[in-house]
């Protein structure tokens, strides 16, 4: 009784090949086409080219919004390091490389916090009277430079440069404390103006 199922039906697709009839294929084709059309035309192609162009002029107003309509601000540039040409002598990076890294740090830093303020008409006043204590801090500096090289390297003459570089990192963070603060207290009035 245990024959092989395979041999079975290979003998009997010998016995009987199923043929379909003649033009079965064609016809298949023919409906198949009837029903579903090659190419379908779709409605919504006026409406992607307009979600297409709607899109892009969105884009295109935020962009002008961003960058195009930013308000002019004059900006104010505070003289950190004295030029090259006007430095005779040495200065405090010359004296030791641990100088020159403590220099080159707090310079780096007060340049970057001086590149960060954001100057408005609203705000112009507060950084004036920042800016001119900066302006003196610079001026004490250069003299302190002057007196390293008149008078030589000392413990009290490079403390005070340093202390001096510190201040001014100082005052330049002050700054940027008071105008966060002025903004987060303008913020405060319009929201319980809204209320």
């Amino acid at each position: 009784m245990a024959q092989d199922l395979r041999k079975l039906f290979d003998e009997q697709r010998e016995k009987h090949k199923p043929s379909m009839k003649h033009g079965h294929e064609d016809r298949f084709l023919k409906r198949m086409e009837e029903e579903l059309p090659a190419k379908r035309k779709s409605s919504f192609n006026f409406l992607k080219i307009a979600a297409a162009v709607l899109i892009l002029l969105s884009m295109g107003f935020f962009a002008y919004h961003k960058y195009v309509k930013a308000p002019a601000v004059e900006s104010k540039i505070v003289e950190i390091n004295p030029n090259l040409e006007e430095q005779k002598g040495i200065s405090l990076g010359d004296l030791s490389p641990d100088l020159k890294k403590v220099e080159t740090y707090y310079v780096a830093n007060i340049n970057l916090e001086l590149s960060k303020l954001e100057i408005s008409d609203k705000n112009e006043a507060l950084i004036d009277s920042f800016m001119e204590q900066l302006d003196a801090l610079n001026t004490e500096y250069k003299s302190l430079n002057e007196e390293l090289n008149e008078i030589g390297p000392n413990d009290q003459t490079i403390s005070a440069l340093i202390q001096n570089l510190q201040l001014r990192l100082q005052l330049l963070q002050k700054l940027k404390k008071k105008l966060n603060e002025l903004k987060t207290s303008k913020n405060e009035q319009v929201e319980t103006n809204i209320i």
